[in-house]
């Protein structure tokens, strides 16, 4: 997937710049995506992802380049069918990012978004089985590397929707007993400390404040 994403990048760079208005712009995003976890085997099999909320906003210069801050909501459900013993509950995450990139249109209504985004979040996973031994919940904190691709489609010249492609490596790895288990529940434990990471397909919408009205536009 990672590997098409980057193929099908460059080759759109490839391609001229057929319009584009060189104009500074502010904006504000709400990005809405459904994650899946990869790479460190028990958090890939035991959390599902269910939603993945980031609101930002966003500075595009003349040239293209992208400056923006944001913030971070994403939510794993435990997936009680991968646990030994029912454990219902999940993984809260809250953090904060910057946000760094490249916009770069073809055509009056079409541009792609190169950008990464850079934070820290907080992890708070509370589920039955916690609770039931005492504890109220587990937090962790860790750094995010995000790297995104977003497919914009202008509406007017102050909306535009878009298609987002995101792959976020999180700085910490996944353990079971994060949910409340008492034992490695058949995982290598070698594995835990691999990097918890996941894929966000999902929507966005943008507002540019210093837009202009939809009036002719396209003409």
């Amino acid at each position: 997937m990672l590997r098409l994403i980057v193929l099908f990048s460059f080759a759109i760079l490839l391609f001229p710049v057929h319009s584009q208005d060189n104009e500074s712009v502010h904006s504000f995003t709400v990005e809405l995506g459904l994650p899946n976890s990869f790479v460190n085997e028990p958090y890939k099999d035991i959390m599902q992802g269910l939603v993945n909320f980031a609101p930002y906003y966003q500075y595009t210069t003349k040239g293209g380049i992208i400056m923006g801050t944001g913030i971070r909501y994403s939510y794993f459900a435990v997936n009680e069918f991968r646990v030994p013993s029912k454990v219902f509950g999940g993984c809260h995450t809250m953090g904060a990012y910057g946000k760094f990139g490249y916009e770069r249109f073809m055509g009056e209504r079409f541009a792609m978004d190169f950008s990464v985004k850079v934070g820290y979040a907080e992890h708070i996973y509370n589920t039955d089985v916690l609770r039931a031994n005492d504890i109220p919940y587990i937090r962790l904190n860790s750094t995010f590397v995000e790297p995104t691709l977003g497919l914009v489609l202008m509406s007017d010249e102050a909306n535009s929707y878009r298609l987002t492609v995101a792959y976020a490596w999180q700085g910490y790895g996944f353990k079971p007993w994060y949910i409340g288990l008492d034992s490695n529940i058949g995982y290598d434990e070698s594995g835990f400390d691999k990097l918890s990471s996941f894929l966000t397909i999902g929507f966005g919408y943008t507002h540019y404040f210093n837009g202009k009205s939809s009036e002719g536009f396209g003409e």
